[in-house]
């Protein structure tokens, strides 16, 4: 059986122009930045500018003649206010290359920060898509954890208190000149934050390979970033579900286990790759507001929501569905299309269950009568709901809303 897509026709992928995977490979940071200018700002957090990574990596650049200034401030969910901050630090500065260490927020800062310090004004001139009038400064990443793929994305994700909601800032202009991807670098990832961000990618992996295929015109490849699911996303959804399917449930249970660290990030890597076309769904949609409102982790709200999600979808994608069942290893020759199908979906509740992800809504603190705003707010996210396989409305959204609350696992009907 042939996985659902559009066989005949788009083939799209974006990425940096360099990936760089493999234990140790942080040590080549240094050569790479010298090839791309001589000054170099840091873009990284409190916790992880005190490691002894972050100090070999300075001395690297300094040994190469780079000049080198730190921003360690970056805070979670990226407030707004945290971008301007680096601006007004930075803005008078001789800076040529923007390095981002450490998770998906200092990764979002060291694109957005290369894009202020370019360009200037405040970040709210770039909210949306294709809003971003050049070339950013050039960019290198290097995630200490493994799951939100921010590394080679092309989007950056900003909280703006005053809208009360997360924004996103999409532009090829912000995607990374190279990605160093060094799985030794999540061995002292916290267990808490290794679930989190395995079931984020997770997410990203089974929604990217669910989208809706979209057959997009050259005027909508020209304004979208996010154009549906296709033949190249899907050979990065496979692999890194295979991956998942591995070891996810190992980096839980065996966290300086390095050969299951390298899979879930070479795993979370391939779900970038993927959303970076194909995009995310009504998980990510559903998740923003209740992240909003319940200031819980994005990887466990979009996690708990998965169970969900994949079960409404399932009577508009069967034959994905069945297909994702060969890439997690559940496929059975007996069974029919339906029941392949469900039994891909029932492994990828085993994996977010081995890994400790919450089960459901009511763990994460969200109300049952914060259900029909949530609803409301998730609607407003068409660049997201517009991938679903199966169309979005209030009432739906309300009922996976509340089926996720009560912890709810079973079947839509398939009519």
């Amino acid at each position: 059986m042939e996985t659902v897509n559009n066989i005949s026709g788009l083939g799209l992928l974006r990425q940096p122009s360099t990936v760089l995977f493999g234990t140790g490979r942080r040590h080549q940071i240094p050569q790479l930045v010298s090839d791309l200018g001589s000054s170099v700002l840091v873009c990284t957090d409190e916790r992880m500018a005190g490691t002894p990574e972050c100090s070999q990596l300075v001395a690297g650049l300094k040994a190469r003649g780079v000049e080198v200034a730190i921003f360690s401030e970056t805070q979670p969910d990226l407030p707004r206010e945290n971008i301007m901050q680096v601006l007004a630090a930075f803005s008078s500065e001789e800076i040529e290359v923007v390095i981002g260490l450490g998770g998906g927020s200092c990764l979002d800062m060291a694109k957005t920060a290369a894009l202020m310090l370019r360009y200037g004004g405040d970040v709210r001139d770039y909210y949306g898509e294709n809003q971003v009038p050049g070339p950013a400064l050039p960019i290198l990443t290097v995630p200490t954890t493994a799951g939100t793929g921010a590394e080679i994305s092309n989007f950056a994700v900003v909280f703006d208190a005053e809208r009360g909601m997360k924004v996103g800032v999409g532009s090829a202009h912000i995607l990374p000149r190279v990605a160093v991807i060094d799985p030794e670098l999540t061995l002292s990832c916290p267990p808490g934050l290794t679930a989190a961000t395995a079931s984020d990618a997770l997410s990203h992996l089974v929604e990217s390979f669910t989208d809706r295929a979209k057959n997009p015109s050259s005027e909508e490849l020209e304004h979208h970033l996010y154009v549906g699911k296709n033949v190249l996303t899907d050979v990065y959804c496979r692999e890194g579900l295979r991956l998942m399917a591995q070891s996810m449930g190992a980096v839980a249970t065996e966290p300086s286990n390095l050969q299951a660290r390298s899979d879930v990030m070479f795993a979370a890597y391939c779900g970038g790759m993927a959303l970076n076309t194909a995009g995310t769904a009504a998980c990510h949609a559903l998740q923003a507001p209740i992240g909003n409102l319940t200031h819980t982790a994005h990887g466990f709200g979009v996690g708990a929501l998965l169970h969900y999600v994949m079960r409404f979808n399932l009577p508009a994608h069967i034959e994905a569905f069945a297909e994702l069942s060969r890439a997690v290893g559940v496929f059975n020759p007996d069974l029919s299309e339906l029941d392949n199908a469900k039994a891909g979906i029932i492994r990828v509740d085993e994996l977010l269950d081995a890994v400790g992800c919450p089960a459901d809504l009511a763990a994460l603190g969200l109300e049952q009568s914060d259900i029909p705003q949530v609803a409301s707010q998730a609607l407003l996210a068409t660049r997201l709901t517009a991938n679903n396989p199966r169309a979005l409305n209030q009432e739906f959204a309300e009922e996976i809303l509340r089926r996720a609350h009560s912890g709810d696992r079973s079947w839509w009907p398939m009519a």
